[in-house]
C-alpha cells in the first residue's frame, strides 16, 4: 500500500513538470546540459519529499531544489558512489519535522559543500579538461543563463539559444575555439585534442560567426567583431565569458590557466544569484512568457484578475 501511494506521487505528471521548472530555474535549459541522470532523479526525490511530506510552499521549494540541483551538478555529487551519497542525504532528513527545517537542511548542505576552497581551487582544476560532458562545464553554462549573458559577439541571450525548441540543421549556437586549431598548430605546434579542445579554449558563438572566424588568430578576428559593440557592452560580454584583459595576445597556456579561474568565478556568481533571495525569482521565472503567449492558459499557469 505504501509503495502504491508513493508510486502515484512519483508518476504524477503535474509533480514532474513542476519539478522540471526547478531545473530550468537553476539555469539548465535542456537535457544536453545534464551530465548525471542520478542527480536529476535524486533531486526529484527531494522535491517530492518536500512537496508531499512536508508541504513546503511552492515558491520556497522551487528555489531550494534549484539551488540543490546546481550544487550537486557542479560538484558531481552523484557520479561516484550515488547510492552512498543518496543514503547519506536522506539520513540527514530523518529528524526534520517542518517545512522550514527541510529547506534549511538542504541549504546547509549546499553551504558546507560549496566552500571558498571549492570555488578557488577545486573548480578551476575540474575545468582543466577537454571533456565536452564535464559537469563543471554544464554548471558554467547554467550560470551564464542565470546571469542573462549573451553569446560572445552577439546580442542574443544564451538562454534563448540553449532552448531545445529551437531546432535547425545548424545549431543556433556553437562552441568556438578562442585560439583556433590552425593557429595553435602554426604558432605553438599543438595538435593533440587534449591541448586544443580544452574547456577554457571554448566560448559560445552564433554559428555564422563561428564559420566566419575559421582559423584566424584571436588578435586578428577580435578587432573586427568588437566593432559591433560599445566598450561597456564588450566589458560585460568579456566578464561573462571569463576573458581576461588582453586575452587575445596572451600566451596560450597562461590564457587557459587564467580563464579557468575566471570561469569558476562566473559559475560562483550564477550560483550566488540563484541562492540570493526573491530578486532571482523575478529574473528567472519558471514559465516562459513566449510559450505562454503562444499556448494560452494551461494546468500550470493561468491569467488571473
Amino acid at each position: 500500500a505504501k509503495l502504491q501511494e508513493a508510486q502515484k506521487k512519483a508518476l504524477n505528471v503535474q509533480h514532474w513538470h513542476d519539478f522540471l521548472s526547478c531545473i530550468r530555474a537553476a539555469g539548465f535549459r535542456s537535457d544536453k546540459m545534464i551530465s548525471s541522470q542520478n542527480n536529476l532523479l535524486f533531486s526529484y526525490i527531494l522535491y517530492l519529499i518536500g512537496r508531499t511530506e512536508f508541504g513546503v510552499a511552492p515558491f520556497a521549494l522551487r528555489k531550494v531544489i534549484a539551488q540543490w540541483f546546481f550544487m550537486s551538478a557542479v560538484t558531481g555529487r552523484f557520479t561516484g558512489s550515488p547510492e552512498s551519497a543518496m543514503e547519506f542525504d536522506l539520513a540527514n532528513l530523518r529528524e526534520v519535522s517542518s517545512p522550514d527545517e527541510f529547506v534549511a537542511r538542504l541549504k546547509q548542505v549546499c553551504e558546507v559543500t560549496l566552500t571558498n576552497d571549492f570555488w578557488d581551487v577545486t573548480l578551476p582544476n575540474d575545468l582543466a579538461t577537454s571533456s565536452p560532458r564535464s559537469p563543471s562545464l554544464f554548471a558554467y553554462n547554467a550560470a551564464l543563463v542565470l546571469l542573462n549573458a549573451r553569446a560572445l559577439f552577439s546580442d542574443t541571450r544564451l538562454a534563448d539559444l540553449f532552448d531545445p525548441a529551437l531546432s535547425a540543421p545548424k545549431q543556433a549556437v556553437e562552441r568556438h575555439h578562442l585560439f583556433p586549431k590552425g593557429h595553435l598548430m602554426e604558432k605553438y605546434r599543438l595538435t593533440s585534442t587534449r591541448d586544443t579542445n580544452q574547456i577554457a579554449n571554448y566560448a559560445y558563438l552564433e554559428w555564422l560567426d563561428n564559420i566566419a572566424i575559421s582559423d584566424e588568430a584571436p588578435e586578428v578576428y577580435l578587432p573586427k567583431l568588437s566593432e559591433r559593440f560599445s566598450p561597456s557592452q564588450l566589458a560585460e560580454m568579456f566578464h561573462h565569458h571569463a576573458l581576461p584583459e588582453g586575452w587575445e595576445r596572451m600566451d596560450y597556456r597562461a590564457f587557459l590557466e587564467r580563464r579557468r579561474e575566471l570561469m569558476a568565478q562566473i559559475t560562483r556568481e550564477g550560483y550566488q544569484l540563484l541562492a540570493s533571495g526573491p530578486r532571482e525569482e523575478l529574473r528567472e521565472r519558471p514559465f516562459d512568457l513566449t510559450a505562454l503567449l503562444e499556448n494560452g492558459e494551461s494546468d500550470a499557469v493561468e491569467f488571473k484578475s
